[in-house]
């Protein structure tokens, strides 16, 4: 079969299982957003959304958050990992927010990627979530599953994101992105997967998974 075939096969198999698919994260706008996927990075989703609502009671919009200091930033975000640096990011860029976009996040990837602690994927995320842009936010998760479902043989997820928009019709990615994660979450995890069990690797995983 071709990528083309795996590919539509996988979507209806997704679409079965995950008809609707809500925003991991919990967040209210696009700012409250971009703050949750930044404390995201190396920390689960369900742990960020423990820590968020202790933060937003704080400050949950740039002009209040500039105002915080950042040790009181870094205090609560500490549960969520690398508290040091995201502490920093978080105050820095609600700065940045306020002087050059006018309190409003950037509804383009220019500008968010050049905000601190914000990087491809983060910006992905909220331009799709947040703003509804076609994007394909690729994560570990998502590289590995493609690269386990013989979508993609790339190296990072720089190129699995490529293949991947080159395979999937651009008009799903925002919420066919969604649909792999909780997949790879419930049936295609890093550890003690069995591809036997997975309804995708059952019949399309690389044969390397079954030895």
């Amino acid at each position: 079969m071709t990528k083309k075939e795996i590919a539509e096969d996988i979507i209806q198999i997704l679409e079965e299982l995950y008809p609707e698919v809500p925003v991991p994260l919990d967040h209210k706008d696009p700012y409250t957003l971009l703050v949750a996927v930044l404390l995201s990075a190396q920390c689960t989703d369900v742990r960020v959304n423990k820590t968020t609502p202790a933060l937003f009671q704080m400050a949950d919009n740039p002009y209040d958050m500039a105002q915080v200091p950042v040790e009181d930033i870094k205090a609560i975000i500490r549960p969520c990992g690398l508290s040091p640096m995201k502490s920093k990011a978080i105050s820095t860029l609600s700065k940045i927010i306020i002087e050059e976009h006018n309190g409003i996040v950037p509804d383009n990837f220019k500008d968010l990627e050049a905000l601190p602690g914000v990087g491809h994927k983060t910006a992905s995320v909220v331009m799709s979530q947040a703003f509804g842009v076609p994007a394909f936010p690729v994560d570990t998760h998502i590289h590995r599953l493609a690269y386990r479902w013989k979508l993609s043989t790339g190296k990072n997820v720089t190129q699995t994101e490529k293949d991947l928009k080159r395979i999937f019709p651009r008009e799903i990615w925002n919420k066919l992105h969604l649909q792999i994660i909780f997949f790879g979450r419930e049936y295609c995890p890093a550890r003690g997967h069995d591809p036997k069990a997975c309804p995708i690797c059952s019949k399309y995983g690389r044969a390397t998974l079954f030895k």
